[in-house]
Order: C-alpha cells, then sequence, then structure tokens
C-alpha cells in the first residue's frame, strides 16, 4: 500500500504537491468511492485509481530533460487563453511526451525549464524545504549599487514577507544598462523581477541558467536534450533522494565492472 499522492505523482501525472491538491477537491476515486482525506492509501497493483474518471496508467520509465524556454511561451501543457505553451515542444519527444515542467518561468522570461515525469522528484525540487539554488542572469534598466547588493545579502522585504539571503554580482555594466547574477533559493512567485522592482529597477531580460547541479550551457533555445545518468543522480542526491553513500557504491560497482 502506498499513498495516493504518491502513486499519482510516480505516474507522471503531477508533482506530489499538485497530487495532493487534486485529493483534496475531490477528483481523485479509488475503486469507485471518492478519496479527500490527505494520507489515504491504495494498492497501484490491485485497486482501480482514476482522476477526474479516468483510470490512471502504471508508472511508465522515468524520463528527465532540459528544455530551453524561449520568451512567448505559457509555462503549462494547456493553457485556457490558447496562448503558446510547452506542447509543441514536448511534442518533439515522440512518444515519450508524458512529462511535466519542474516548477514555472514567466512569459517573457526564457533559460533552463526542467521536464520529467518524476512527481517524487518534481515536488522536492520546487519545494521551499529543500532549498534548490536557482542561477538567473539578468538584463536591468541600470547597475545596482554594491550596498543594494549587499542588502539582498542579507534579505529584503517584498509584500509576501522577507527574503531569504541572496547572492547577486555585477557581471557586466554598460552605459545605460547592466548585467546581473543572482541565485535564489525559495521559488516564490515572480521572486527574481520582484526584487529588483523594490529597487526600482526595470527586469529587460531574465534567463535561468542553472537549476541546482543542472546548466543550460548552449543549449538552443526551444530546444530539448535527455539529462545523463549522472544528471539525473546529481539532481536526486540534491534533494535526499539518493545518498552520497549510494551514489559512491554505484560508482565503485561500475568501476569494478
Amino acid at each position: 500500500m502506498e499513498r495516493l499522492q504518491k502513486i499519482l505523482a510516480r505516474a507522471g501525472l503531477a508533482s506530489r504537491r499538485e497530487a495532493e491538491r487534486w485529493i483534496v477537491e475531490g477528483r481523485v476515486s479509488v475503486n469507485g468511492a471518492i478519496i479527500s482525506k490527505l494520507g489515504s492509501q491504495a494498492d497501484p497493483a490491485k485497486d482501480s485509481i482514476k482522476v477526474d474518471g479516468k483510470r490512471i496508467k502504471p508508472a511508465a520509465a522515468s524520463l528527465y530533460f532540459a528544455f530551453h524556454k524561449p520568451p512567448g511561451v505559457i509555462t503549462t501543457l494547456n493553457d485556457p487563453q490558447k496562448r503558446p505553451d510547452l506542447t509543441q515542444f514536448i511534442e518533439k519527444l515522440g512518444n515519450r511526451q508524458r512529462v511535466f515542467p519542474v516548477g514555472r518561468l514567466d512569459y517573457n522570461s526564457t533559460g533552463l525549464l526542467l521536464l520529467t515525469n518524476d512527481g517524487e522528484l518534481a515536488g522536492r525540487l520546487t519545494h521551499p524545504r529543500f532549498g534548490v539554488k536557482k542561477v538567473y542572469r539578468v538584463k536591468l534598466s541600470a547597475c545596482p549599487t554594491a550596498e543594494e547588493l549587499a542588502r539582498l545579502r542579507k534579505g529584503i522585504r517584498l509584500e509576501d514577507g522577507i527574503t531569504a539571503p541572496v547572492r547577486a554580482r555585477v557581471l557586466e555594466k554598460l552605459k545605460k544598462n547592466a548585467w546581473v547574477e543572482i541565485e535564489i533559493h525559495e521559488g516564490r512567485n515572480r521572486e527574481v523581477r520582484r526584487i529588483f522592482e523594490a529597487f526600482g529597477y526595470f527586469v529587460e531580460k531574465l534567463i535561468r541558467v542553472r537549476v541546482g547541479p543542472i546548466a543550460l550551457g548552449f543549449l538552443p533555445a526551444g530546444e530539448v536534450r535527455p539529462l545523463s545518468q549522472s544528471e539525473v543522480k546529481a539532481l536526486k542526491k540534491e534533494v535526499g533522494l539518493l545518498t552520497a553513500h549510494a551514489s559512491s557504491l554505484t560508482a565503485h560497482s561500475r568501476g569494478k565492472g
């Protein structure tokens, strides 16, 4: 027996947090009975588990991809307003398209977006408790001062509370603009933009270049690439799904073979 949210996440339908929301909303049933209590369990091998009346399929093989999101794309698989979404890019994966985005990037933001059907990993990567670092390169309307960057390291007040300490540095100072690198790990909605807006700066461009151990690198905009086995292990280790001991044992056995 397993918790329902874990079964739904492993089936690649959603992250565990989203699966919990589905349960609370009464969208999940087991053997014909609506389940709305978190912590409820089922046996995926024996029970008929449905979401919105549709029976879920057994967990598929785990898939992991890096995607370079271009501007003007909504980070969803089905936008009610019919704006460009991720579907056109995920269709390039052919029959492996049952993946969903890990977290979000704003409509006009670009850069690294992870795609997977591993709900367990996705849930941990987006949960503030695990503090996964995300690095952005931001083009601002002016160059922030050393004092302002120092204030970021102590945290600043936004409308939803004081931020955790933020690391930021100026990469390039232009005549009127500046490129700044910023590292956050809270994952608040539009956090990077709101941080700089609090200082009176306008964000002209925002590019996410790293999520935990995974870098965007030279992946062209609009392209998708599979993560390597070592990258997947690094991600799992980042959020406690793969211990350092297990990782070293795997490497040792591979070397002996």
